[in-house]
């Protein structure tokens, strides 16, 4: 079957784009083929930094025929409606049509139509234009007098379509007075001349000898290898940075790399830094010795895009230039850091450089929010969360609200102003330089992580403390002030938050129930919200005398803005509104948890809607209890017993909805032992008697696997009842006394969750 092979060359395609632009290519391409009846046996897609391939195979020469039956009016219908079916299925009259009879519906007109199919290579022509027209960049230009709008200025395109027997086709299109060939081009620099290509194992191929790799992944293996073995030959290691190594293979067709150098004297500076400079301005990655302290090597290495006729010393050289510049300016902030700063000596203890920028990040009244105030505003309301927080996680109150005290002090540290990156770490190694406790340290370190789904999770117990306050002090501040996150859009990274919180709770074993930990912040917030909105009308109020407002109309203005602050009933409506919305916010927030929960369970492969029939209880906010209780219910209902129940427990719950529909009412309320009658319902009774208190017992104890086991007792008792008790008996009073007890039945269950949230 033929093959299609497609290239769109352009301009340099930054590296960050590549990877996403040939999976998009892939996808748009196939899902027009197979819309289209072009069912492909397999497609892949490359990308190097100046072309997005791909490769489709076994795509059918033609489409198939397709046949549809298309329902007409029935026999004797009006002229205009039979009329209106001839034309829209393309007949010429009624004896083209099909006559079928339905016994309810009567007899009415069927088209049978064939709609043959069509020649891939013109379903490709018009495929390709729309899908480059429509293709997502996440930025996009347009050059010259065109109006095709793609990354960079496209300039050929190959599209070539045949069988490997023979000859392939040029699909003839052209987009924007590009004109789709067999004509690709090599290496810009070291073979930039034209390559005529049929099929795709010619094209790559030439493009081998022309010094291009297509594949990003081999170009990555062969970086990384050969990264290893020159570090090797020196007696050193490679500190791998899977990041930078996806980075630098879209930026290299041809990878060469090479070994560079810098002066000893610049490794008194942190490595870390060392590490962030040459990787955020060279691209380059560092080395580091064999030995067990595993320091940091004054050697570095970089990837050449050629190979050079004096085997990259030039390269090497003007990399080492621009590198030495860049650790020359890093010590001289490693160093300035370390003095006392101007104006602040006396505002701290000697030698305590952090809690001098402290002071001064007091001072300057940084905002964080206009809504939320200022940096140490919100450094005092972490203060505060991590104190009341770190009993629960085992850490020392007065360690932790140390920590939250200097966490975000590094930001006013030259280091840090230059290499945003280090946050965090840079803190670390300063606090150790001034004398704080190791847990401290390391809690400004990792009170921001984890920041993605495969970074650490914090487990010192200070920085625990320290990184569920800041990320619930985050969250509680942007659901005061209604700034949640909506659709895709999450400017302050809620739903990362959320799921740090989740990460670190769930990792660590830390029972902190929610609704417990988060009202009284929420207060707090609210309340200085309106305490600062009355400052600022009070402001307004000021302005508008100074604008020459009569002064009566200025004293009945300012008691009635005073008023909330003024008058005990006032004060006391305003704490209460405060108590209520905070509540109110802190259930809404909760839910925010429950669907961040979700996501992470799916990802681990557990069901979204078991975590659903958990919360539907309410009063569900401990997140760790709320996972055992999802794994021991997933548990259950993969058994046999659990299957069966839940089919009695659906059976149960529809009867009771039918009859509490027709009744306008609940059926609430157990049933009477006095009225069973048959011997399958006593039984049922006696079992759900027996299992409803055990449940709850377990479910108290925690022990939610015996949870599960009490009602694995009803499967047996359940399924007898169904097979052999009519639940509408003739009597009324039976017929009560049995919904009731089906009742019982889903009361037994709800003890544990709500099981009518559970699918499949």
């Amino acid at each position: 079957m033929p093959d299609l092979l497609l290239e769109l060359f352009s301009e340099e395609i930054p590296a960050r784009m590549q990877r996403k632009a040939s999976e998009d290519l892939r996808k748009m391409v196939t899902d027009g083929l197979v819309e289209a009846g072009l069912y492909y046996e397999g497609a892949k897609a490359y990308a190097t930094p100046r072309r997005l391939t791909l490769h489709v195979t076994g795509v059918p020469a033609r489409s198939p025929d397709l046949k549809e039956e298309k329902k007409g009016p029935r026999v004797g219908a009006p002229e205009a409606a039979v009329q209106g079916f001839l034309k829209s299925a393309g007949l010429a009259s009624l004896a083209e049509a099909t006559v079928v009879s339905d016994p309810k519906k009567g007899e009415f007109y069927v088209a049978h139509l064939t709609r043959p199919g069509r020649a891939a290579i013109e379903v490709i022509a018009e495929l390709v234009p729309s899908v480059v027209r429509g293709f997502p960049w996440p930025k996009s230009q347009r050059w010259g007098s065109g109006t095709l709008r793609w990354v960079r200025p496209l300039h050929s395109i190959v599209c070539t379509f045949g069988p490997e027997t023979e000859e392939p086709d040029i699909v003839p299109f052209e987009i924007d007075g590009i004109h789709a060939g067999n004509v690709t081009y090599g290496h810009r620099f070291m073979a930039p001349g034209a390559l005529t290509v049929k099929r795709f194992d010619d094209y790559a191929a030439k493009l081998q000898a022309a010094y291009v790799i297509l594949d990003a992944d081999r170009r990555k293996d062969i970086i990384l290898h050969d990264a290893k073995d020159l570090a090797l030959a020196h007696g050193l290691e490679l500190v791998e940075d899977d990041g930078l190594l996806e980075e630098v293979a879209g930026l290299v067709e041809w990878p060469v790399v090479l070994m560079g150098s810098f002066e000893e004297r610049f490794l008194e500076v942190p490595g870390e830094v060392i590490r962030a400079t040459i990787r955020a301005n060279q691209k380059c990655f560092v080395l580091r010795s064999h030995h067990v302290d595993q320091t940091l090597s004054n050697r570095f290495l970089l990837v050449s895009n050629i190979i050079a006729t004096d085997g990259g010393a030039e390269i090497v050289a003007g990399n080492g230039r621009v590198v030495r510049a860049r650790l020359s300016d890093a010590r001289h902030f490693w160093d300035t850091d370390q003095r006392d700063l101007p104006g602040y000596a006396d505002r701290a203890p000697p030698g305590k450089f952090l809690d001098q920028r402290l002071a001064k990040l007091k001072d300057l009244e940084i905002v964080f929010h206009e809504k939320l105030g200022t940096q140490w505003e919100r450094i005092e309301r972490i203060m505060r969360l991590a104190r009341e927080l770190a009993p629960a996680v085992g850490a020392d109150p007065e360690k932790a609200v140390r920590a939250a005290e200097l966490a975000k002090a590094d930001l006013l540290t030259e280091v840090v102003g230059e290499f945003p990156e280090v946050q965090g770490l840079m803190g670390r190694t300063y606090a150790l330089l001034q004398g704080e406790d190791p847990s401290v340290a390391t809690a400004i370190e990792d009170h921001y992580k984890p920041q993605g789904p495969s970074d650490r999770v914090p487990t010192d117990p200070v920085a625990v403390a320290v990184a569920l306050a800041d990320k619930l002090d985050t969250l509680i501040g942007f659901w005061a002030i209604d700034e949640k996150p909506t659709g895709s859009k999450d400017p302050y990274q809620l739903r990362r938050a959320a799921l740090g919180v989740i990460r670190i709770v769930l990792a660590n074993g830390v029972r902190l129930p929610l609704l417990a930990a988060m009202p009284a912040p929420f207060g707090q917030i609210m309340l200085d919200k309106r305490l600062v909105a009355v400052d600022r009308q009070m402001d307004i109020a000021d302005e508008l005398a100074s604008a020459g407002v009569p002064e009566p109309v200025m004293v009945a203005l300012r008691e009635r803005l005073l008023a909330p602050v003024a008058s005990p009933d006032e004060v006391e409506a305003y704490a209460q509104a405060t108590v209520r919305d905070a509540w109110t916010k802190s259930l809404d927030l909760l839910a925010f948890f429950a669907d961040r929960l979700k996501v992470q369970l799916r990802e681990q492969g557990a069901r979204h809607d078991l975590v659903d029939a958990v919360f539907a209880l309410g009063g569900q906010d401990d997140i760790v209890l709320i996972v055992k209780r999802v794994e021991a219910l997933g548990a259950f209902l993969a058994s046999e017993d659990g299957q069966n129940l839940l089919a009695g427990y659906r059976r149960a719950v529809n009867i009771l909805r039918a009859e509490e529909k027709k009744a306008g009412a609940p059926i609430e309320g157990s049933h009477d032992p006095a009225r069973l009658a048959e011997a399958e319902e006593k039984t049922l009774a006696a079992a759900v008697a027996e299992a409803v208190p055990a449940a709850r017992a377990a479910v108290e104890a925690e022990d939610f696997g015996r949870a599960m086991q009490a009602l694995a007792r009803l499967r047996r008792p359940v399924d007898a009842f169904f097979d052999t008790i009519l639940v509408n008996a003739p009597d009324p009073a039976l017929r009560e006394n049995r919904l009731r007890l089906l009742n019982d039945i889903r009361t037994a269950c709800h003890a544990v969750a709500d099981f009518s949230r559970i699918g499949g």
